[in-house]
C-alpha cells in the first residue's frame, strides 16, 4: 500500500502571485486540501485553475478533524494544509496535526512559502541575526502587560502580530513599557495598500494615519 504524506504548504500573505511554482504543483497532486477557511483558499485555487477536494481545518474543529485526517493519511492519501495567509503552524492552526502525524511515523513535507514575520523582518532595518517572535499577545490586560514587560528586557529584535482593533493600544503600551525605541510597523504586507513605517515609537505613532488591515510590528531589542 502506498504511504500517505502531509504537505505543509505556504500560501500568499496578500498578493495572490506570491505562491511558489512548487506549491502549485503540489496542490494539483493532492487528494485532499485542508483549509483554515475554504472560501479564502478557493480564491487561490480558482485563480490557478486547480481542482481539489477541500476540508475546513481551523481552531474550532481541529480536535475533531485530526483523527479524520490521520485516517486519510494512513490510507495512503496525499493531504495538504494551508492557512488563510502565509505558512501553516506559524500563529495559525496545524502544529497539532503535524505532531500527531510525526508520532505515527507519517511523512510530513514542508512546501516553503511566504511568512509575514520574515517579510516584516526583511524590510525592518532592525537586526535580524537573532530575533524572538511572539505572535499575538494575550488579550487580558494583566497577562498582556506581564508579557510586554518580559519582552522589554529582550536584547533580540522582537516581532509581534496585532489586529486592527488593538494596534493603537499596542503602540501606546509599547511606548509606556519599552520607552521610545526604534520600531518598524508593517501594514497589509504585499497587498494593494502596503505601508511600512520606520522610526521611534513616538514618530511611528504620529505617522500612522490609516488604522486598517493586518499589522506586524518589529521592535529593536534592549541595548
Amino acid at each position: 500500500m502506498k504511504e500517505g504524506i502531509l504537505y505543509v504548504i505556504g500560501g500568499p500573505i496578500g498578493n495572490l502571485e506570491d505562491i511558489t511554482l512548487r506549491a502549485l504543483e503540489v496542490l494539483r497532486s493532492l487528494d485532499v486540501l485542508l483549509c483554515e477557511d475554504t472560501r479564502r483558499t478557493r480564491i487561490i485555487l480558482e485563480k490557478y485553475g486547480i481542482k481539489v477536494k477541500t476540508l475546513s481545518y481551523n481552531e474550532h474543529n481541529e480536535n475533531k478533524r485530526i483523527p479524520e485526517v490521520i485516517e486519510l493519511l494512513e490510507a495512503g492519501l496525499k493531504v495538504g494544509i494551508m492557512s488563510d495567509a502565509g505558512t501553516p503552524c506559524i500563529s495559525d492552526p496545524g502544529y497539532r496535526l503535524v505532531r500527531e502525524a510525526r508520532k505515527r511515523g507519517i511523512n510530513v513535507s514542508p512546501i516553503p512559502g511566504p511568512s509575514a514575520v520574515v517579510a516584516a523582518l526583511s524590510v525592518s532595518g532592525l537586526p535580524t541575526d537573532s530575533f524572538v517572535f511572539e505572535g499575538f499577545l494575550p488579550r487580558k490586560k494583566g497577562k498582556r502587560k506581564k508579557k510586554l514587560q518580559e519582552l522589554a528586557e529582550e536584547r533580540r529584535t522582537v516581532v509581534i502580530y496585532e489586529s486592527v482593533h488593538r494596534i493603537e493600544r499596542l503602540l501606546d503600551e509599547l511606548q509606556e513599557i519599552f520607552g521610545d525605541r526604534e520600531v518598524c510597523l508593517a501594514r497589509e504586507l504585499t497587498k494593494l495598500h502596503e505601508e511600512v513605517l520606520f522610526g521611534r515609537l513616538s514618530e511611528v505613532r504620529e505617522k500612522l494615519k490609516t488604522v486598517k488591515g493586518e499589522f506586524v510590528i518589529t521592535i529593536k531589542g534592549r541595548d
